[in-house]
């Protein structure tokens, strides 16, 4: 496996970018860039052994910054939505950022979040290393944080992300990586003609302001039932209450037999006309899939590609949504002391 590391260009401070790359000894190639710790782009062959690079991104480094779809960031704090951008330690409330197109949630960790910033980097062995340091009261969370991010890419055609993260006092974490998917190429049309398929019987219904009640409801009967697999468009346009809000998919399942530590499967999105398909691994207990219901006004893509509504779909393995406020949910508060641990990964193939 090699590596390989260059200057993308440079911050509004005049700090250097890198670009890392690396591919495996089957011609797979992932790069990868400290601006929010995100995927670049990742080179796939399809069945017919042509590669072809199948994730959204844009083509200079500045394009990253603020890009709204978050395309292959680590988003943090705390990833997806906390209602009201409030939640308790101990009795104390704390007020986070409220930057949710209405204004009256927290998102993916706030304005600037972890998704737009320049974290530190390094080669480690056969990993590239990503770190932050996230100040206390940053975007309201409290406590010191180091997170840290680890990407591996082996010849089984595995992409294997590590997260890591310490805190100097009791905070909230929940960190996932936001990379969309166009198994035909990334600029190839939508993947409303994608095969999806999770391992997740019950899914978190949500408000018409996307935030989870805190019910796990069975997808049997329902437009968000994918447990034997469908192409995600077959049911995209139903009138079910959280097609409608989210105009398409955009929503949290609970993957079935997580456990603290586990490696379990997550999903599978597969593309018949090319065979391409990627399987995620987690042990973060859910998975919230969004189609890219809104990319259409994002930067313009690479080669040129213009990204419209629908043109790719993340897969975001990660803590459940708002998981502060339900005490239901699995824990999401790391304390002094402890270490904040959890995997995914993309494992690459043909069908």
């Amino acid at each position: 496996m090699n590596i390989e590391a260059k200057v993308w260009g440079q911050t509004p401070d005049h700090k250097d970018i890198k670009l890392y790359t690396l591919i495996n000894n089957n011609g797979v190639k992932v790069q990868l860039s400290d601006i929010g710790a995100g995927i670049v782009s990742i080179v796939t062959p399809d069945r017919n052994g042509q590669m072809e690079d199948i994730v959204l991104g844009y083509p200079h480094p500045w394009d990253y910054y603020n890009d709204g779809p978050c395309a292959g960031k680590t988003p943090g704090r705390f990833a997806n939505r906390i209602a009201n951008g409030r939640f308790k330690i101990d009795d104390k409330e704390y007020q986070l950022e409220l930057n949710t197109s209405d204004g009256k949630h927290h998102l993916h960790g706030g304005a600037i979040g972890f998704a737009n910033q320049k974290w530190a980097s390094r080669i480690n062995g056969e990993s590239v290393v990503f770190t932050y340091l996230s100040a206390d009261g940053e975007a309201g969370y409290p406590a010191e944080l180091v997170a840290k991010v680890y990407y591996t890419l082996n010849d089984d055609n595995e992409l294997n992300i590590r997260f890591f993260a310490y805190s100097s006092d009791t905070t909230i974490v929940n960190l996932t990586n936001h990379t969309y998917f166009n198994l035909k190429g990334e600029g190839n049309g939508t993947i409303l003609d994608h095969k999806l398929r999770l391992n997740a019987s019950r899914y978190l219904p949500a408000t018409n302001e996307l935030i989870t009640t805190g019910e796990m409801a069975q997808v049997t009967d329902t437009p968000m039932d994918f447990t034997e697999g469908k192409l995600i468009g077959r049911d995209i346009k139903e009138p079910f209450p959280d097609l409608i809000n989210g105009k398409g998919y955009d929503s949290c399942w609970v993957i079935d037999g997580i456990a603290k530590d586990k490696l379990c499967l997550a999903a599978e999105l597969s593309h018949e006309g090319t065979g391409r398909m990627v399987k995620l691994y987690t042990t973060q207990p859910g998975i919230q899939v969004y189609t890219g219901n809104w990319l259409s006004g994002c930067p313009k893509g690479k080669n040129g590609h213009i990204y419209e509504d629908y043109s790719g779909v993340a897969l975001e393995c990660q803590a459940l949504p708002d998981s502060p406020n339900k005490p239901n949910f699995p824990n999401t508060f790391l304390h002094s002391g402890e270490e904040y641990k959890e995997t995914i990964i993309f494992k690459f193939s043909t069908i």
